[in-house]
Parts: structure tokens; C-alpha cells; sequence
């Protein structure tokens, strides 16, 4: 997987001219009676790119992907998608397909049934590619999606989210009941049709490390808010770990932003949100110290808890 993301960065071209967004969200609230479940949410989605929509349980990441695919709308602010505002917008939604984890389906479809609706439905749709991950996935056909397991229902929606090719994909959760040799086919089948069919993709998942190698973009929410809006690569960039002995580890640390510390006896892991320059390798390899990058997942949980100190 490793090996695709760099032909797609090899083959992307960058003009230098800024590139009007496919999807943007400006100052937006969202209220649900006495529930703020959206506050000053800013950001833009640009074509071509795909992004990790990420956050804690209720952060308020569905929502966002609700109002973007018209199934709520704003209490206030600025929302479009491909230049215009999504709700009740039937032109605008056609480039746009949202696989969730609780998709529903009428009770007497079949799995064909499901797959011939979207042909209909989704003017991307790319048949052979549906029958494809359909084998690929081993989906019963013929049977009822009632009927199917929890992991197989996902998997049916990755088939349509795939297939459906829209220049705007969202995918909510959706490898829920998938096991481990299912999620890998997913992320691979998703990252070579990306490169072979660009389009936006968004996805918001808790399995982060899983899908690290595939997010370019990271847009981070907690508690309704923005936290992180940041390019994946430049954001992994401005952390690293350094373990050792105390003594040592503190006086190496000594200035920096601390995101984390982790100590048992005389051992101790910090986490520093700084860039890791080649003067700063050479001091801590001289005082003995291991120096490694941060993980994607944990510089979120970082960025998370750091927020909410923030806030409280």
C-alpha cells in the first residue's frame, strides 16, 4: 500500500494556483433543541484528496457529513458542495454518495436488489467494478440484506461507495463487523481505484493507524469544534518521542512542547510536539536516548486531551 501512495504522490502535478474546494463548511452551528452539536466548524474539502474525518464518540463527525449530504441542515453559517448549498438540492447531491455504518435498506431487498437501486441511482456507477468486489468480498447475492451478517452489511455498503465513483465519497465507520483480512481489502481496493479514479474521499474512523498510510488530510473535531486542519504529512512531522532514563529525557526535553508523558520507575516516554532537526538526533543520540515518530492515532489522542485541557 505503501508503494501506491507514492505513485499517486509521484504522479499528482501541483500548478501553485489555489484549487476552489468541492465541499466547505464556513462558521457553521448546528443545533438540536438544547444540544450544540456544531460551533464555528470551518474547513474546505479540494478535490482529489483523501481525507480523515476523525474524533471521539459524538465529536460531532456524522452530523458534519449529515449537513454536507443534505440529510440535515445548518442552524447557521455557510455550507456547499461543488459551489452550491446541499439541502433539498437534488443536482448538487448526484455527485455525492455517504456510506454509513447504519445504512438502511428496504427489508425485502436482496443483495442484487441493492446493487441494481444504485446502478439507477449513482450516475458514476461502474458495474464491473460492483460485480468485482461483490466476488471479492464473497456477498450471497441472492440473499436478503436482513439476513446478513453485520461485516457482510459493510461490506455491501463499501461495494456501492466504491462502485459509485462520486467525485465526493463518504464512508462513516464503515468497516464495523469487517475482520481484519476484509478491512486490508478495503483500504486497498479504496487507495487503487483512488489512484486510477481521483475523487474526494472522506473517511471517519476510530481505526486510525489502520488507514494512517491512506489519509493526506487530517480534520480533527471534538466537542463540536475544529481542533486540527492540517495536512497529514506536515502534521506527523511536528511530534516525535523521546525514551530514556529520566534524568536524561528531562533535560533533552527541556523547552519543548510536551504533548505526553509516560514514566515507570526510571523509564520515561515523552511526547514532544516539535519538528526533529538533525542537531536535536545528534544531542540525543549522545545522551543515549531513542528518538522515534509519533503515530498518527496517538499524536490525535494527544491533540484531543490537549484540547480539552484547553477548555476546561
Amino acid at each position: 500500500m505503501n508503494e501506491l501512495r507514492e505513485r499517486i504522490e509521484r504522479t499528482s502535478v501541483a500548478t501553485g494556483e489555489r484549487v476552489a474546494p468541492i465541499a466547505s463548511m464556513h462558521h457553521v452551528r448546528k443545533d438540536f433543541r438544547d444540544v450544540t452539536a456544531l460551533e464555528e466548524v470551518s474547513f474546505e474539502l479540494t478535490p482529489g484528496r483523501i481525507y480523515g474525518l476523525l474524533g471521539r464518540n459524538g465529536a460531532g463527525k456524522t452530523t458534519i457529513m449529515q449537513i454536507l449530504s443534505g440529510q440535515q441542515r445548518e442552524t447557521s453559517g455557510k455550507v456547499a458542495i461543488f459551489g452550491e448549498a446541499p439541502f433539498e438540492n437534488r443536482r448538487a447531491l448526484d455527485g455525492l454518495v455517504f456510506v454509513r455504518e447504519s445504512q438502511c435498506y428496504p427489508d425485502d431487498y436482496k443483495v442484487k436488489h441493492v446493487i441494481a437501486a444504485s446502478s439507477h441511482l449513482l450516475p458514476n456507477w461502474d458495474s464491473g467494478f460492483a460485480e468485482q468486489l461483490l466476488d471479492e468480498f464473497s456477498l450471497p447475492r441472492n440473499r436478503k440484506v436482513k439476513k446478513l451478517s453485520r461485516g457482510m452489511t459493510s461490506a455491501v455498503g463499501i461495494v456501492i461507495g466504491l462502485a459509485a465513483r462520486a467525485p465526493l465519497t463518504f464512508f462513516d465507520e464503515p468497516y464495523l463487523g469487517l475482520d481484519a483480512v476484509a478491512r486490508d481489502l478495503f483500504y486497498r481496493r479504496l487507495l487503487a481505484d483512488y489512484a486510477e479514479h481521483p475523487r474526494t474521499v472522506v473517511l471517519s474512523t476510530h481505526l486510525i493507524d489502520e488507514v494512517a498510510d491512506l489519509i493526506e488530510h487530517v480534520v480533527l473535531i471534538d466537542r463540536g469544534r475544529v481542533v486540527l486542519d492540517e495536512d497529514g504529512d506536515a502534521l506527523r512531522s511536528r511530534a516525535f518521542v523521546v525514551s530514556g532514563p529520566v534524568a536524561k529525557v528531562e533535560a533533552f526535553t527541556g523547552g519543548f512542547d510536551v504533548l505526553h508523558r509516560e514514566t515507570l520507575g526510571n523509564f520515561t516516554r515523552v511526547t514532544v510536539g516539535a519538528e526533529l532537526g538533525d542537531a536535536d538526533r545528534a544531542r540525543g543520540a549522545d545522551a543515549g536516548l531513542d528518538l522515534s515518530p509519533v503515530s498518527l492515532q496517538q499524536l490525535i489522542v494527544h491533540r484531543t486531551n490537549a484540547s480539552r485541557e484547553e477548555h476546561r
